[in-house]
């Protein structure tokens, strides 16, 4: 009896510490947490500062211009009005334009960007238990998961899908797998296998309807499938420049939306997104245009050479342009020479149409040649090369035109 007594007051003690211990662990997550909305919270502050007196500061100088010009309309002499009311006029723009571009616009949204998850934390809290206890309780294989339809979802090209167990199932669960058919009927496949219970698929198909199940398993072996999810990908592809895949030349900014480049060499960037179906279409603004470079746009491989004209190699599908005229290019064939070209504030459209297998180019809104490279397939990422004297932005998630 006294074995028994020392024995039960061990495991309370162990229980206790193991307990303090994830306590203990829980209060130091909450502090670095709170450590980051803090930090979050300063600086939208500062941001906010910031606006406040460079806009005050504005306000000031535009109630002083305009006591200046309720004196100067006093003024007595005709001549003397005249020789001052030009530079006066000019002044009222620029202090007009000053408030025109945005000023008053907020720099920083009052929305916190900060999501915390703390479901599975939970979830593993509530399947805290003894090993001990659960060997002696016949084990079956896990009962059919439950697909949470309201956290599934698709955003552009990926699918998010979240499911948990049915409550009151006794039955341990050591994993998870996750299947997805191909987007066009075909067979499922394994996409994850582990302990999640939420699972994002990136790289699939756009426009495309896809399939998913899951089942989970254990020990004794692997239930049975849950019910199917079907799921629709994105129709028009928004995406960015790909600082992982870009030559270290290449200068991104603007959230990866605006390319430069460090070189009077051309150098290569890649497009997030990889197509191998369907029409998609992108455009190009060029920001700046200096001493009359040559620019290419257009598709290539995700292992197309980064170190010179996109085209030049057998991995990409181009159209490079100058100030006047613009040709294709393809294993370093120049074709289709058209013109017409490029300058500063110039826009260039690439259309890639994988139901014809072809791709087409515009400028201003104007198509440039015939349809180019007939007989296209693959797998193909949006791609641009240019050097030091050219800087271009990139707009996506237009409609085909």
């Amino acid at each position: 009896l006294t074995l028994f007594q020392e024995n039960g007051l061990d495991y309370e003690a162990c229980l206790v510490a193991q307990c303090d211990a994830l306590v203990d662990a829980l209060t130091r997550q909450k502090a670095k947490l709170l450590t980051k909305v803090t930090k979050e919270r300063e600086h939208k502050l500062k941001v906010v500062w910031d606006q406040i007196n460079h806009c005050t500061l504005k306000l000031r100088q535009s109630t002083g211009l305009m006591e200046y010009c309720l004196e100067v309309i006093k003024e007595n002499d005709p001549s003397g009005f005249l020789q001052i009311s030009d530079a006066l006029i000019k002044r009222v723009q620029v202090s007009q334009e000053q408030w025109v571009k945005g000023a008053l616009e907020p720099k920083v949204s009052a929305e916190f960007d900060l999501t915390l998850d703390s479901e599975p934390l939970l979830q593993s809290i509530h399947q805290l238990d003894f090993i001990q206890m659960k060997c002696r309780v016949p084990v079956s294989v896990p009962p059919v998961p439950l697909l949470q339809l309201e956290k599934c979802c698709t955003r552009n090209n990926s699918v998010t899908l979240a499911w948990r167990m049915p409550p009151l199932s006794h039955n341990p669960v050591e994993g998870y797998i996750l299947e997805l058919d191909d987007g066009d009927g075909g067979q499922f496949r394994e996409v994850y296998v582990g302990k999640e219970t939420l699972c994002t698929i990136d790289g699939l198909h756009f426009n495309s309807t896809y399939n998913a199940r899951v089942k989970a398993f254990n020990s004794s072996g692997v239930g049975p499938y849950s019910k199917t999810v079907i799921l629709q990908t994105s129709d028009v592809a928004w995406f960015t420049f790909d600082p992982s895949s870009a030559h270290r030349d290449i200068v991104l900014s603007n959230d990866n939306q605006t390319a430069t480049c460090n070189s009077y060499d051309d150098r290569v960037v890649l497009g997030t997104a990889a197509f191998s179906k369907g029409v998609h279409y992108w455009e190009l603004h060029v920001d700046r245009y200096d001493n009359h470079p040559d620019p290419a746009f257009g598709i290539a491989r995700i292992n197309v050479v980064k170190d010179m004209m996109l085209g030049k190699d057998d991995k990409a599908w181009a159209m490079y342009v100058d100030n006047n005229r613009s040709w294709f290019m393809h294993c370093n064939s120049h074709t289709n020479r058209t013109e017409g070209g490029v300058s500063k504030g110039a826009t260039v459209g690439v259309l890639l149409d994988l139901n014809k297998h072809n791709l087409t180019f515009y400028i201003n809104g104007q198509q440039q040649g015939p349809p180019a490279f007939e007989n296209i397939e693959g797998v193909f990422m949006p791609a641009l090369s240019l050097n030091r004297n050219v800087q271009v932005t990139l707009h996506t998630g237009l409609e085909v035109p």
